[in-house]
């Protein structure tokens, strides 16, 4: 880990469209390493990107280091039962590989202490989010989409990317509900 501070700042609707690049180039890179090209567009495409900022409940982050911009994040969170979801998750392109991203995540943590459970999903090609969000931040694999069992929310995105579709759920309890006590 380094000794750099991480804080966040909820994104500035007027500089989007940099958060946009910025997200898509770094989904870019394991797209690239798994398939050897992107497919026609951006991923995730930027009506995917909307519909996720847009969302009743999403809260977009950026993340900084030292005050500069390295990354981002965009949440959702359900006042009500305080089961949140974390929707996008980023490094700008050669921020990674510093422990950045695990503070980053933390830092998120902090901002929503109310939260219950978080819950997340990677595509199953993704085995850096998948030792990220499991051997790092403590989530466990709740489920696995896959032509046998197919995603229920939001399957616009699951077509936003190549391959088969394949993809892991993630959750993380942070805290036993009032109802399970």
């Amino acid at each position: 880990m380094t000794s750099e501070t991480i804080t966040l700042a909820e994104a500035d609707p007027a500089e989007f469209a940099i958060f946009k690049k910025e997200l898509q180039d770094a989904f870019a890179v394991a797209v690239v390493d798994e398939f050897g090209d992107l497919p026609d567009g951006p991923i995730p495409s930027d009506e995917v990107l909307d519909g996720a900022v847009e969302s009743p409940g999403a809260v977009a982050l950026r993340i900084l280091c030292d005050g500069r911009k390295v990354g981002g994040a965009v949440v959702t969170i359900d006042p009500v039962t305080h089961r949140n979801s974390l929707d996008l998750f980023f490094l700008k392109v050669g921020e990674e590989g510093r422990g950045l991203g695990l503070k980053a995540w933390r830092a998120i943590e902090d901002r929503f202490p109310e939260t219950i459970a978080w819950q997340t999903h990677t595509p199953y090609f993704e085995k850096r989010n998948i030792h990220f969000y499991v051997n790092k931040c403590g989530f466990r694999i709740i489920e696995f989409f896959n032509k046998y069992h197919s995603g229920p929310n939001n399957p616009e995105a699951q077509d936003d990317l190549p391959g088969d579709g394949d993809a892991f759920q993630f959750e993380k309890i942070m805290r036993a509900s009032s109802s399970e006590l």
